[in-house]
Order: C-alpha cells, then structure tokens, then sequence
C-alpha cells in the first residue's frame, strides 16, 4: 500500500493507495511540532476505527511546510520501514521539468498538481487551486509546469479583513443571493465572493491572452465546488488532483529506477 501525504500550511491531508483506488483520505491540522509517535498513534487509530486492513509499504510526500517534513520521514521510516520520496528533492524525477528562471524553487503542490492536471486533461491548461493561497499554475502543451501567479487565499483574505478592522466581524465565505448587502456580514460576504470570481475570470483571461492559445481551466481545493456555482469559470472541478499527482509521480520514479 502506498501512504500519500500532501502537507499544505493549513491541513495535511494523508490517503491510502491500494494500487487501483484510494481506501481512505484523512486530513489533519498542521503543525510542525507533531511528533512522528503522534502521526502513528492518529494514522492506526483511523485505519481501526474503518477496518482498513492497509500495510503501508511506501511513501510519498508532498510540503509546503520543510519543517514538518523531518518527522513525517521519521514516521515513515521507523513505522513503516520505507524511505518516503520528497517531491522536490533531486532523487524526485518529474515526467516533465519545469521551464522558469533559473534558481526558482517552484512549490511542489504546484509540481504535482501539474503532473496529475496534464495526465488528466492534456496540455495547455489553468490549474486554479483554492488553498491558503489562491494560485494559478500554467501548463505547457508538453505537460511542463511553465509559471503562474499566486494570490491571497479566500479565508487568509476573510481573516486579515476581520485583523485589520475591528468593527467587523468574522464571517465565513458563501454564495451570497445578492451583490448589494444589506447588512454587514452580507458586504463582506459579497466582496469576498465576487471579488474572487472577478479575480479568477481577469487572470485567466491575461494568461490565455498572453499564452495566444485556448486553455482549459481546472479547479481543485476545498472552496473549488463554492465558485463553480452557476458559472462558466471552470471545464472542470477535480477533487483530489494533488492526491493523484503524488501516485502519478510516485508510479514515474519507480518505473524509471
């Protein structure tokens, strides 16, 4: 069984691989004083408690937090007895190297999700994740990872408005029934919400203006579903795209060892 974990700065989410499916997806808060002891204890409880009867044999990781990487290659190394592989570390091969400047680390969610984007749908792509940053990963034609943009995330954007006005409360992000509230929490709500479809309809018009092509649009990330209400922004909202990416790039490294 193949242990998938994807580490973003707000949750880290851990899937069993069986080979064809996914047995079960889980996510917790991150924190790099996690130890690996309390991963085991969290992980073995959760594979009791649904009966998945999963001896974890290798591992893949993607983070975005280095500092939380130490003791998942402890957790892997101690309870599972394998070597995870690190997306972004040079023992990682990627089907497709990234085109950007030289000496530019690009964030490994945005790898894989490149990776299970062009596997999925082909070249020429927009992959629109909504994360603790709302980012933007352009796709070449050949499946490379060529740029992108990176902006506040919704609820980080939510959060600093309630830090930075006193008076105003925190509220959380909805499809509003109308862009003109009428009391405070449905201003903030229609910002919020029309401010992000207008955001993700002007960059992708700037990067298909700038790309001279057609680009498919794919979304991913807990708040995807929330802006695919009634619109035309997405061709399509994939789920678990940065769980895919990892097997993708965890079957690529073992099949050209």
């Amino acid at each position: 069984m193949l242990l998938a974990i994807d580490c973003g700065n707000t949750n880290t989410v851990f899937s069993i691989w069986d080979g064809t499916q996914f047995l079960a997806t889980w996510r917790i808060a991150t924190d790099h004083k996690r130890t690996a002891d309390e991963y085991h204890v969290w992980l073995s409880t959760l594979l009791t408690l649904t009966k998945i009867e999963a001896r974890i044999t290798e591992a893949v990781i993607s983070s975005t937090v280095p500092r939380v990487v130490f003791n998942l290659r402890v957790l892997c190394n101690r309870y599972y007895d394998c070597r995870p592989l690190v997306v972004g570390k040079p023992e990682c091969r990627l089907p497709v190297a990234p085109r950007v400047d030289q000496g530019t680390t690009v964030g490994p969610d945005r790898l894989v999700n490149t990776v299970a984007g062009f596997h999925l749908h082909g070249g020429n792509l927009i992959i629109v994740d909504f994360g603790t940053a709302t980012t933007f990963d352009v796709v070449d034609a050949d499946g490379a990872y060529i740029g992108g943009v990176i902006a506040p995330g919704v609820n980080l954007s939510l959060e600093a408005l309630h830090m930075a006005a006193a008076a105003l409360p925190h509220v959380d992000v909805t499809k509003p029934h109308a862009a003109i509230g009428t009391n405070t929490v449905a201003c903030i709500q229609s910002g919020v919400y029309w401010g992000y479809i207008g955001l993700v309809e002007g960059i992708v018009r700037q990067i298909r203006l700038e790309r001279h092509a057609p680009m498919k649009v794919i979304a991913t990330g807990g708040l995807a579903p929330l802006f695919d209400q009634g619109f035309d922004l997405f061709d399509k909202v994939e789920d678990d795209l940065t769980m895919q990416g990892l097997v993708l790039i965890h079957r690529y490294n073992k099949d050209t060892e």
